[in-house]
């Protein structure tokens, strides 16, 4: 049995913190280890994880399969954008590597199907292609894609901006597609997470509405009476 099918018809958790927030606290591998350990014993049947380190950590305390990415820089292609991170993520623990597979430019030059080669040759990892469109999902899998996962619609100028999952580049996906789909972004409640399976999601990812203490309260805290005391509110006075 390889990754991806140990987390068939489960539900994936993203154990990361904020990454537009260098100062959150819970950037640290041994905090975000025990968020994974945490997710685990709850009943998540993989682990998403951001960088080297983290996954080194998560893979110490869990035996369920970790996929590992690695963001760089912050613009167009940062989620494992070259080779090098690639590969660098795979040899740290990570059983499948998430790459961004748009059509944008990589900034190592290459292709998306050099990235797949590059991790081909040097691990044994699976190659999970994060993708915005349909014809980027049916691009990467012509490209060596073990699968293919939802994560990047509503974030390129390609896809439409919502705050909502995209279930209908899901179901496209999945009727389009000789692999597996991972359903990923904005998947916040039970009922988005039965209807990504209804469209036939392989798993489904969830991320800041378990692991993200920060972005979590945020959404709480205008519902209260002293939603403007709160800390940004204070620093923009």
């Amino acid at each position: 049995m390889n990754a991806l099918d140990e987390l068939a018809g489960g539900l994936v958790v993203s154990c990361q913190p904020l990454p537009d927030e260098p100062d959150d606290p819970m950037r640290d591998p041994y905090v975000q280890a025990r968020v994974a350990a945490s997710v685990v014993r709850g009943g998540a049947l993989a682990v998403r994880v951001n960088g080297p380190d983290d996954v080194r950590a998560v893979r110490a305390l869990v035996d369920v399969p970790v996929i590992g990415l690695y963001k760089h820089g912050t613009d167009d292609v940062f989620i494992t954008p070259t080779a090098a991170h690639a590969v660098e993520v795979a040899l740290a623990g990570a059983r499948i590597v998430a790459i961004d597979a748009t059509d944008r430019p990589r900034p190592d030059g290459r292709t998306f199907a050099d990235t797949v080669r590059a991790v081909r040759e040097r691990t044994e990892a699976l190659v999970l292609a994060d993708v915005s469109t349909a014809a980027e999902g049916v691009a990467a899998v012509e490209a060596g894609a073990d699968a293919v996962a939802t994560t990047l619609s509503g974030y390129t100028e390609a896809s439409p901006r919502s705050d909502q999952p995209d279930l209908e580049l899901l179901a496209r996906l999945v009727a389009l597609l000789p692999v597996p789909v991972l359903a990923e972004g904005r998947y916040r409640t039970t009922e988005q997470i039965r209807r990504a399976f209804e469209a036939g999601a392989h798993a489904v990812v969830t991320g800041n509405a378990v692991t993200s203490p920060l972005w979590i309260t945020r959404r709480l805290v205008p519902a209260t009476p002293r939603a403007g005391d709160a800390p940004e509110n204070r620093e923009s006075r």
